[in-house]
């Protein structure tokens, strides 16, 4: 009886020590230590320079084990975790792709901004459900959200430089200041949505839908806005010059042109076929998306 409580004790502390590897590391260093050093004995009496001396040239090897092989090592883990997150992250993106709901779009954002972390930009989005969301500040310079949903979304001075957007909804969205320089965004949707000093430049904007949107000095130059719908649109101060397609029936519909900048034959146009378009200027009170 005696003998089975021993080694049941025996085999607690065993089992103790092995689940916890610091302590284990430890027992095995002292275990080793007493080894090495009761066979080193003679040695440190007979001749201890010449074994000191060996010792060192050992330590020596050590050092360059770890300053070149360790660090080796450890620079090609992290560098492999660092793709098998980015992977996790990216299959994340493309699980919730379809899937319309709350959770879907907060966890597909999550991902887009450790991907951000990781200095991806370059994200593909077709058709994801992202309504509702912040992505405030986030760089999707040369992504793809074609198709995407971002209702109600928050997208201040969000990085969408050549990013494609086509057929994108953004109703209701608050780009202000949002850079979409060579943007791709034919047919997409930016019904009632805030673009108040957004940048577009050389932006693809065909047949794309500004109704009752609030371009206030934006900058559009060099745009393509063949068939672009700016019905009942503020474009006080927006920058149109250069704005490939832009006819003077599409701007006839907008709200106010006051102070609007375009080319020299469209303004004379206006000036003579609506003056009160781009005459004096009421501002409206607008309720602004926090």
């Amino acid at each position: 009886m005696k003998i089975k409580l021993i080694k049941d004790k025996v085999k607690q502390k065993f089992d103790y020590i092995i689940e916890r590897p610091i302590l284990t590391s430890v027992v095995v260093l002292i275990i080793l230590s007493f080894v090495v050093i009761g066979l080193s004995l003679p040695f440190y009496f007979e001749n201890f320079h010449l074994f000191i001396g060996q010792v060192l040239a050992e330590a020596h090897g050590m050092l360059f084990d770890i300053a070149v092989i360790g660090i080796l090592i450890f620079w090609l883990n992290n560098s492999g975790e660092k793709r098998r997150r980015i992977r996790t992250y990216k299959d994340e993106i493309d699980d919730f792709r379809l899937w319309e709901s709350e959770e879907a779009a907060f966890r597909t954002v999550g991902n887009i901004k450790r991907l951000n972390r990781h200095d991806i930009f370059e994200i593909n989005l077709v058709n994801s459900f992202l309504s509702k969301t912040n992505l405030n500040y986030v760089n999707l310079k040369d992504s793809n959200l074609n198709t995407a949903n971002l209702t109600n979304s928050f997208l201040i001075e969000t990085d969408l430089r050549n990013t494609r957007l086509n057929q994108t909804v953004f109703e209701n969205a608050n780009l202000n200041q949002a850079d979409m320089r060579g943007a791709y965004a034919s047919g997409a949707n930016f019904k009632d949505a805030y673009l108040i000093k957004a940048n577009m430049e050389g932006a693809f904007l065909i047949k794309t839908n500004f109704y009752n949107a609030f371009l206030m000095e934006a900058n559009l130059q060099g745009s393509y806005v063949t068939g672009a719908d700016f019905e009942n649109a503020s474009l006080y101060k927006t920058d149109l010059r250069g704005a490939k397609g832009l006819t003077i029936e599409q701007l006839q519909k907008a709200k106010t042109l006051y102070l609007a900048k375009f080319d020299e034959d469209i303004h004379q146009l206006l000036k003579e076929n609506s003056p009160e378009l781009v005459g004096e200027y009421i501002p409206e009170e607008i309720e602004v998306k926090d």
